[in-house]
């Protein structure tokens, strides 16, 4: 089956000839972090064990649905690309083997009842594994990064979805940016703590800023008590999902709505709900680098979200009005002799 970008008019639903096309090391990834999931599921029930009041499968079973997202996004999208294919094919393949090193030794650290991030502990396989599970957290921005940049020199399908993959896999580099930033941030020093087992172990870090990891929001374990990276690293990772699912909600409404089927309003549609979020992930980075929970927004934050939620919903409300304005006669003439030419 030919690799083509979607279309307005085209359908939702994907054909299995279609997935076979897909980029394959990024589905062998999808297809090894959808096991993850069901196993590490289990666990959440069948296991009691814990760390810091957590289920030792909560995080492996985080990073395998994130990881499934992402790299079926990736897989899809990657062969409907026109330019520089086997490059692209390459880094596809960086991430996915990268993903599965990185995303595998937190599995692997969560069945022996310790901690995969910020664990100093001398026993040699913490301290190989640590190396290469920093390796490959390089290896994944890299790769995200390469594919960004590539993405701005050539065009998928039509304008909409072009900035949304755009956006999204530029925001997607951003969230694994801030990753970097996450052991900076943390004013926690090396302290000790117990594995599932009660034994002492060493970490150097935190994922909170000005507190201490545990007791966090249920599922996330986001803090409640002070700022949290995690949250803008979620928001920015997934950032291409929720702009390619406006492109096809747009797509689907244009089918019904005459004034959608227009390429120029739906793409500035799309360029308002990346707006939107993108201010979103830039306040919840700011919130969490003064300290400030999501849940507990200070006068400040609750301004910054009110200013973009409104700035949002004026300028989709500006396109929306602009867009069912009757045309011309003959204006409307010459955009019909327009798209037949096009």
């Amino acid at each position: 089956m030919e690799n083509r970008p979607l279309q307005l008019g085209d359908p939702l639903s994907i054909t299995v000839s279609e997935v076979r096309s897909w980029h394959r090391p990024l589905m062998v990834m999808v297809a090894a972090m959808a096991c993850l999931v069901v196993v590490a599921g289990v666990g959440l029930v069948v296991d009691g064990r814990e760390l810091l009041h957590e289920s030792i499968w909560a995080k492996p079973f985080k990073f395998a649905v994130s990881f499934v997202l992402y790299g079926a996004t990736l897989a899809w999208m990657l062969p409907k690309l026109r330019r520089a294919r086997r490059t692209m094919w390459t880094l596809g393949t960086v991430f996915a083997a990268t993903g599965l090193v990185d995303v595998g030794f937190i599995a692997i650290q969560a069945a022996r009842g310790t901690y995969s991030h910020f664990n100093v502990n001398t026993d040699p396989f913490n301290q190989i594994g640590q190396k290469v599970f920093s390796s490959g957290v390089i290896g994944l921005f890299g790769a995200s990064l390469l594919i960004a940049v590539m993405l701005l020199f050539q065009k998928v399908g039509e304008r909409p979805l072009t900035w949304a993959l755009r956006a999204g896999i530029g925001l997607a580099t951003l969230g694994m940016a801030v990753a970097f930033f996450i052991v900076g941030a943390s004013s926690e020093g090396r302290r000790t703590v117990e594995d599932a087992y009660g034994r002492p172990v060493t970490l150097s870090g935190a994922h909170g800023v000005g507190v201490p990891d545990g007791g966090g929001m249920p599922i996330t374990n986001w803090s409640t008590q002070g700022g949290d990276l995690r949250v803008p690293h979620f928001l920015g990772l997934h950032a291409i999902q929720v702009f390619v699912l406006a492109v096809l909600v747009l797509g689907v409404l244009a089918a019904r709505v005459t004034w959608l089927r227009s390429e120029r309003v739906r793409a500035r549609l799309t360029g308002v709900v990346i707006l939107g979020y993108t201010g979103i992930f830039v306040i919840t980075a700011w919130q969490a680098l003064r300290g400030q929970s999501l849940v507990h927004p200070d006068a400040a934050t609750w301004t910054a979200f009110g200013a973009t939620a409104a700035m949002t919903a004026l300028l989709a409300v500006v396109t929306v009005v602009a867009a069912r304005r009757p045309v011309p006669t003959v204006g409307r003439h010459r955009r019909e002799l327009a798209l037949r030419a096009g």
